[in-house]
């Protein structure tokens, strides 16, 4: 069980509390939804519960928290550890091991397990998570979404009687939101208490029992799924929630070329890459898209989708092929120069020390008076002179696409652009990446329905390396989409 009572939390250095008056209490063998718009106090509360609020980030916090009967705002992390376990938005940052097998295994390591226990628990998990195929591999050479699989599968092996998942799905494709969903049943019949905070809600209707809506640090609303789902999709989207319908932020039909050859396309030719295995990682014969359109790419997690990403923009050494824009060739270094890349993990591409100077450094000169509005669109206003790296997950990845939107590039790539974003800034950043449309040739490597049916024109979904189908965003696009994400919407 878990129990606030009348918890107020402020941040070392900060004006205001963070969380003011929370008072709730979650029972063994509850699954809880705690949804909110950016900053409304969704991860501090979850960091509450495994007791890294007080321990770690320096807050001063009134009131109690309680976690199967002992305060975990004064009990040792150690002791915390053994009863909750936690799922972070950013997977990387709770890995202390090179391969997945070690990882999974670590957590009941660390508890004192016997040896024959720990191997028997990595096995069921293993198999109940669909390990197999990358039990052997190092962590580093995963995508983001086996990332997250990974950290999901330790803390699942430990047998913790609480699980707190920050942002889980971020990364996820389809099938793995359906393990995880079969995962989290599971917990609630063992009698686990579980708390998802989450931004896409589509995945967790028939999951969780309950929903809690933060909102400016307080507890706007509070009742069982059922009555949240009556609120109706309106509701949601005027209190900055996802909708959980997948119509509700339908991007309209456009006209769309279809693919051609020559002076109107971008064309791959041979285009291949291996990261030294038998079976190519990107083997792509032929493509012809339309240049100068919003394109969704999709698929499974390891399905290639970043490798393909990372190639195009010139990132990859050795890698096959040729790219024609408009029936010009672009060799590597031309690549390099005419594309523009914003990752997944920003954090690998912030350089400067404030954000105007990020948003600046590789900024075409003829976009200067689109730099406050943009800025402003994507809710850095008032951050210009922060340092990148001490904003939060969500306000750094709208750093990075901002720097994207201003360098004035004919090929950009968004690797997961909206993973963390509350509805106004996931539809901002769809609003600005589709204006570009006449402009660039965009890509948007993406599990987010939501924002493919609010930004693309086209799809291109991958699967093992290839290029298994392109299409349209018509009537009949829209039914593909729905074969592909339905899953997440059931």
């Amino acid at each position: 069980m878990i129990v606030f009572d009348n918890v107020t939390l402020t941040y070392k250095g900060a004006a205001s509390p963070v969380l003011k008056g929370i008072s709730l209490t979650i029972p063994d063998g509850q699954a809880v939804l705690v949804c909110g718009a950016s900053g409304a106090g969704k991860t501090t509360l979850t960091r509450l519960i495994n007791g890294l609020a007080t321990h770690f980030d320096q807050a001063t916090v009134q009131g109690s928290v309680a976690v199967d009967g002992s305060d975990v705002l004064i009990a040792p992390l150690c002791q915390t550890g053994r009863v909750v376990g936690n799922v972070f938005q950013n997977p990387r940052s709770q890995f202390f091991c090179v391969d997945v097998e070690s990882e999974v295994a670590f957590g009941c390591e660390n508890m004192g397990m016997p040896a024959d226990e720990v191997r028997r628990r990595v096995e069921r998990t293993a198999r109940q998570m669909a390990l197999g195929d990358i039990m052997g591999k190092s962590i580093f050479g995963l995508s983001g979404g086996q990332k997250q699989r990974v950290a999901c599968a330790s803390v699942d092996a430990m047998g913790s009687r609480v699980f707190v998942l920050d942002e889980p799905s971020s990364n996820f494709d389809p099938p793995t939101i359906g393990m995880l969903r079969q995962v989290i049943e599971r917990w609630r019949q063992m009698g686990r208490s579980v708390v998802v905070a989450e931004h896409r809600l589509a995945w967790l209707r028939d999951v969780c029992d309950r929903v809690v809506v933060v909102d400016g640090g307080r507890i706007a609303w509070d009742g069982p799924m059922d009555d949240f789902v009556a609120l109706g999709d309106g509701f949601r989207i005027a209190h900055g929630l996802r909708p959980l319908s997948p119509d509700a932020l339908d991007g309209g039909e456009r006209p769309c070329p279809p693919p051609t050859a020559g002076s109107d396309a971008l064309e791959l030719r041979n285009f291949r890459y291996s990261y030294g295995h038998a079976c190519p990682a990107l083997d792509v014969p032929y493509l012809s898209l339309p240049a100068r359109r919003v394109v969704a790419v999709i698929g499974e997690n390891g399905a290639g989708k970043s490798t393909f990403s990372a190639c195009l923009c010139g990132l990859m050494r050795r890698f096959g092929g040729e790219v024609l824009l408009g029936g010009e060739r672009l060799r590597s270094r031309q690549l390099l120069k005419r594309c523009y890349l914003v990752m997944q993990d920003v954090n690998h591409q912030l350089f400067c020390e404030s954000v105007e100077e990020e948003v600046r450094l590789g900024m075409d000169p003829s976009r200067e008076a689109d730099v406050s509005r943009i800025l402003g669109e994507l809710g850095l206003r008032g951050l210009e002179e922060r340092h990148p790296l001490s904003l939060s997950g969500g306000q750094r990845q709208r750093v990075a696409i901002a720097s994207a939107l201003l360098a004035g590039k004919d090929i950009l790539v968004f690797d997961e652009p909206t993973s963390g974003q509350d509805l106004r800034n996931m539809l901002a950043t769809a609003r600005l990446i589709r204006s570009l449309e006449d402009r660039a040739s965009v890509f948007v490597v993406t599990h987010d329905r939501d924002f493919v049916q609010a930004c693309c024109s086209h799809v291109m979904r991958m699967e093992r390396g290839a290029v298994r189908e392109t299409y349209a965003i018509d009537a009949a696009g829209r039914r593909r989409l729905d074969a592909f994400f339905g899953t997440c919407w059931k």
